[in-house]
């Protein structure tokens, strides 16, 4: 008896890489202790909130009584939530940015989701660099879109504009840029993102429905040796900015996140409409109230970045000193390191038995690498340094 759809099915193993490494890790420090497992398959951010997180739940809590708290509210999130984020994302994208240009959602997730919902027809296309977020290709699926990865430049995982736009077709809908990116900590510079947008703006003219340029970015806040992250908003006109606050925040579990669209979009607020009913019928309603009240004190805080900083440069060593070649993270806080041979997935396992848990690149869209989240803690990343060295012996 089949329990599942034939497309479900195909999901779940399609889309286990992350979720049973992560499950194997539970198994092997149940077996052999916490303190015996060097755990990188999950990038769940291990920092405490911000202090103000806390001073907010407390005013919460004693304020539980009043009804409008945990009430029904507007689809697109209370409005003096949509306010204080209009100001934060116009500082943070340098043009003004009005409440009525973003609606809160739930987490980065949910936004994605929302606004393939809003825009896609069926077998409509949506373009990403790969090593990409393995959930991208459900997300596009969810409202009956494809999802067309074109090979990162090689060497530094960098934007190919050229291979962009050759990939470009009478059904692509959106190119969906991640930076820094997930796997590969990869930031795309000005200069890329203004060559993309011009790009893009050549290859709409003419048509009925423009290609957007969307832009992932929960990773914005963490980068490293003084690099920025460009901001999308100013330099294409239909330009979309999903992010959340589940990283710099440490809210991962609470889910809030938002969508911004340019201003300066020829009809946005038909875009807008569109994905606030989205985010009403797709069963997600509103974002959650708490995670919008902490947003609202908490907007402006983030957690410690230094201490990515120091991890990011301890991984570094210990991936240079057991010969492991890789590109040194620009943001975020992965590494994308390429498998001593072809077949990573046989490397990831040869790592499992070391109890280091990476990632297979596979499930990101590039097979030949393998990711460690360094969001852990120091004490862990060096006492892989002997497992990692291990799985190399004999190859």
């Amino acid at each position: 008896m089949r329990l599942l759809s034939e497309e479900m099915d195909g999901y779940l193993a399609q889309g286990a890489w992350i979720r049973s490494i992560f499950e194997l890790g539970l198994e092997l420090k149940k077996k052999y202790g916490e303190d015996a497992v060097c755990d990188f398959s999950l990038g769940n951010p291990d920092l405490p909130p911000p202090a103000i997180v806390g001073e907010c739940l407390s005013d919460l809590a004693g304020n539980a009584g009043r009804p409008f708290i945990f009430g029904y509210m507007p689809n697109p999130g209370y409005p003096r939530v949509r306010e204080a984020l209009a100001g934060y994302v116009s500082r943070e994208q340098g043009l003004a940015v009005e409440p009525q240009d973003l609606l809160v959602t739930c987490g980065a997730a949910g936004g994605l989701n929302i606004f393939f919902r809003a825009v896609l027809e069926p077998g409509d296309e949506v373009i990403c660099l790969s090593p990409y977020f393995v959930e991208y290709g459900f997300y596009v699926a969810n409202s009956r879109g494809v999802l067309r990865p074109v090979p990162s430049r090689q060497g530094d995982f960098g934007l190919d504009v050229a291979a962009i736009a050759a990939a470009v077709t009478d059904k692509t809908r959106a190119v969906l840029i991640n930076s820094p990116n997930n796997p590969t900590g990869q930031v795309y510079p000005e200069a890329d993102i203004q060559a993309l947008a011009q790009a893009l703006a050549d290859l709409s003219k003419g048509r009925e429905r423009p290609i957007y340029l969307v832009a992932d970015e929960p990773y914005r806040f963490l980068t490293f040796d003084g690099v920025t992250v460009p901001p999308v908003l100013p330099v294409y006109p239909y330009s979309v900015l999903v992010s959340s606050f589940s990283k710099n925040l440490s809210l991962a579990g609470e889910r809030v996140g938002f969508v911004a669209v340019a201003p300066n979009m020829p009809g946005k607020e038909k875009l807008i409409g569109g994905l606030i009913f989205a985010n009403r019928i797709m069963g997600f309603v509103n974002a959650p109230a708490i995670g919008q009240a902490i947003l609202l004190k908490a907007m402006g805080s983030q957690v410690d970045t230094s201490v990515y900083t120091r991890r990011r440069d301890r991984m570094a060593e210990v991936l240079t000193r057991t010969g492991y070649e890789f590109f040194k993270p620009k943001g975020a806080f992965y590494f994308f390191p390429k498998s001593p041979i072809p077949d990573e997935v046989a490397f990831v396992s040869r790592l499992a038995k070391e109890r280091v848990l990476g990632v297979p690149g596979r499930g990101f869209g590039m097979p030949g690498y393998f990711r460690l989240a360094f969001c852990v803690g120091e004490e862990v990343i060096a006492r892989a340094e002997e497992g990692l060295a291990r799985a190399r012996e004999g190859l």
